[in-house]
């Protein structure tokens, strides 16, 4: 098996990938961006891609979700959750006041404005396509540093200049893996990701939608919108929740809302990192399986 995923070697996802041993056995084939990654994926180069989706500070991975929501019909497979502790490290040597470039990935700059605004006021920061980029480019030039994790930092021969300098000390990112088919089948704690574009947007649409979630008390892990990449003031909304689709109270109510209120684009039912609501999801299918077997005892006496 191969998969692609945001390199150059030393990178998060990197670091996210090899924590899955299964993964980890794979061949590994590291790509330039994220769209790379997906679009290998898509066209069939390798089997499994690995991307950044969501983190804590930042938010969504823009690129990631527009790409799997408008570019790919690439089906989402599992969650890794990665918990990530910046670095600033630099060629061995180098102080804090050594330091003329920060060079690293934007994200990585964007959840590390704190420490290089009080440490480092005078620095240029200079983006990388990745933070392992960010640390070879330390490697090959004084006076730059890297911010990015010690993988990269062990990887490219630096020293480590501060550690845990992440403006938020529990920051995590989600990571995907994706492939070109299959839906892995339910385990009892999983959670489903759809795209959704209103078939008529008018008041209360969007209230309709999500009515036929509570109706059914699914719960809504992330809702967000992107434009739909079509006219202006036209958006599709992301949407996770929790269960399966093997689930019938899940199928019922994605097909309510494809029938009644919008085009749905089924991202995957795939197995979640998160944990806190598995009482709550058998609460709902035990109810459920119910109330089918009520209506099923009705229309038995159908003649």
């Amino acid at each position: 098996m191969t998969i692609a995923y945001l390199g150059p070697p030393g990178t998060f996802t990197e670091q996210a990938l090899r924590s899955e041993p299964d993964l980890d056995a794979m061949e590994l084939y590291p790509m330039r961006t994220f769209i790379d990654v997906l679009y290998a994926c898509r066209d069939g180069e390798v089997d499994l891609g690995f991307v950044a989706i969501e983190n804590a500070i930042e938010g969504m991975v823009n690129v990631t979700m527009d790409t799997l929501a408008f570019d790919t019909d690439l089906l989402i497979q599992r969650e890794v959750v990665l918990d990530i502790t910046m670095e600033l490290m630099a060629q061995p040597g180098t102080s804090l006041d050594d330091v003329k470039v920060v060079a690293s990935h934007p994200v990585a700059n964007a959840q590390c404005r704190t420490f290089l605004r009080a440490n480092l006021p005078d620095a240029t920061v200079q983006p990388a396509n990745s933070t392992a980029d960010g640390a070879h480019i330390a490697a090959e030039t004084k006076g730059v540093a890297a911010l990015g994790p010690s993988i990269a930092g062990e990887r490219y021969g630096l020293e480590t200049i501060a550690s845990d300098i992440a403006d938020h000390p529990e920051n995590q990112t989600r990571f995907l893996v994706v492939a070109r088919e299959g839906v892995p089948p339910a385990t009892g704690h999983d959670k489903t990701s759809v795209v959704l574009r209103q078939k008529h947007d008018h008041p209360g649409s969007l209230v309709a939608i999500l009515q036929e979630f509570a109706a059914r008390n699914i719960n809504l892990s992330r809702l967000s919108s992107r434009p739909a990449k079509k006219t202006l003031g036209e958006y599709a909304f992301i949407v996770d929740l929790d269960g399966h689709i093997a689930n019938d109270v899940v199928a019922d109510c994605l097909k309510n809302i494809h029938a009644k209120h919008a085009d749905v684009k089924f991202l995957g039912s795939y197995p979640t990192a998160e944990s806190g609501h598995e009482e709550n999801r058998f609460r709902n299918t035990e109810a459920w399986n119910e109330a089918s077997r009520w209506m099923d005892e009705l229309r038995s006496h159908i003649d």
